[in-house]
Order: structure tokens, then C-alpha cells, then sequence
């Protein structure tokens, strides 16, 4: 009596098996490899154009009328700084071929995101309670939290540029008044540069 042959003994079944399978396993390892990586994606040259134009912010600030011009000048510095470094990012992810948002990208946008908007919200605090003289500490610092937390999934650079706009940021809390500009200057156009600079020559564009 003849048998019904078993399906794995099947021939025209057991290259498609192992060709899903294969597949599978490279979809799990390439998936592996994206949430492993860090993120390498932050652009020195954006860092740059970012240290650039809050120069030229403090330089404007310096001769606001008041304070809301003083406000005002650093928060269009601030859109158009984070504008230039996106793009510059979007341009240099293109280029690797890889996704800005994917594996670590994404990672690190949302342990950024979150002291930019704590930020963003003392801000309005701040301005209300015409607290500011301490917007230049505040931000340093809440920028840097989220340079240092973000930084995690990147590269060396990118959170030991965070730890020092965090040093800077306290330090600017207990400083003269009077010295908030300077300290603004030094954090958003010296170490954006600095730190630009260096991820620049160590890992490009």
C-alpha cells in the first residue's frame, strides 16, 4: 500500500520554507543591529551653522530695547538654529542612505524632546513671573539635560557637549545678572562650534 508522502518531504515546499526563514533571520538581525547602533547621524556642520547664528542672536541681544526684545531675539535664534541642524541632519542621514528617525535616530529624538519642552514651558513661567535674568541658566541647562539624555544613543561627542552646557547652565545661575548674554554666547555659539568642529572631523559632515 502507498504511502501519502509527509509535507516536509515535499520538494517544491522546502525552498520557500527555508528562503522565509532566511529571510526572517536577516529582518531580525538588521532590526538588532538598528536598536544596537548609535546614532551617527548628528551633524558637526549643523553644530556649526547653530554656534554661528547664536553668536550673531547675542550679538543682537546685546542691544535689545527690553526685555521682550531680548526674548524674542534668542527664541527666533533658537527656531532657526534647530532648523539648520535638522536639515543638516536629514542631509547627512540621506547620504548614508539610512533614515533620520529609525533605530537610534529615534531614540534620540525622544530623550531630546522632552527637556526642550520642559523648556519651552518655563519659559512662559519665567517671562510671566519677569524671572528673566534666570532664562540664560534655565536653558543651558534644560538644553544640555537633553544633549546628555539624547546623546546616549550617539556618538562620544554629542553628550560630553551636553555635560558641559549642563555645567555651564549652573554656573550661569549663580553668575552677575548681568553676565546672561555672555553666558548664552559661550554655551549656544562656543560649544556648538567646539563640539561641531570636533564631530565633524571624527565622524563627518
Amino acid at each position: 500500500m502507498n504511502l501519502p508522502a509527509k509535507k516536509f518531504n515535499n520538494p517544491d515546499r522546502g525552498p520557500v520554507a527555508l528562503h522565509d526563514r532566511a529571510m526572517d533571520n536577516l529582518r531580525y538581525i538588521r532590526e538588532t543591529m538598528q536598536r544596537s547602533a548609535s546614532f551617527t547621524h548628528v551633524s558637526g556642520i549643523g553644530g556649526v551653522l547653530m554656534g554661528l547664528i547664536a553668536i550673531a542672536a547675542a550679538l543682537a541681544a546685546s542691544g535689545a530695547s527690553g526685555p521682550s526684545m531680548w526674548v524674542g531675539t534668542w527664541l527666533a535664534a533658537a527656531a532657526a538654529a534647530l532648523s539648520a541642524q535638522t536639515l543638516a541632519m536629514i542631509r547627512k542621514s540621506a547620504a548614508a542612505g539610512e533614515g533620520l528617525l529609525t533605530g537610534p535616530g529615534r531614540k534620540f529624538a525622544w530623550n531630546l524632546i522632552p527637556p526642550l519642552v520642559v523648556g519651552a514651558v518655563l519659559t512662559v513661567v519665567f517671562v510671566r513671573a519677569e524671572l528673566i535674568d534666570q532664562l540664560p541658566g534655565a536653558w543651558l541647562l534644560l538644553y544640555g539635560t537633553g544633549i546628555v539624555t539624547g546623546g546616549s544613543y550617539s556618538v562620544r561627542p554629542v553628550p560630553l557637549m551636553g555635560a558641559a552646557f549642563m555645567g555651564l547652565g549652573t554656573i550661569a545661575f549663580f553668575a552677575p545678572a548681568t553676565w546672561g548674554n555672555a553666558f548664552m554666547a559661550a554655551g549656544f555659539g562656543g560649544l556648538h562650534i567646539l563640539f561641531g568642529i570636533l564631530i565633524w572631523r571624527r565622524h563627518g559632515g
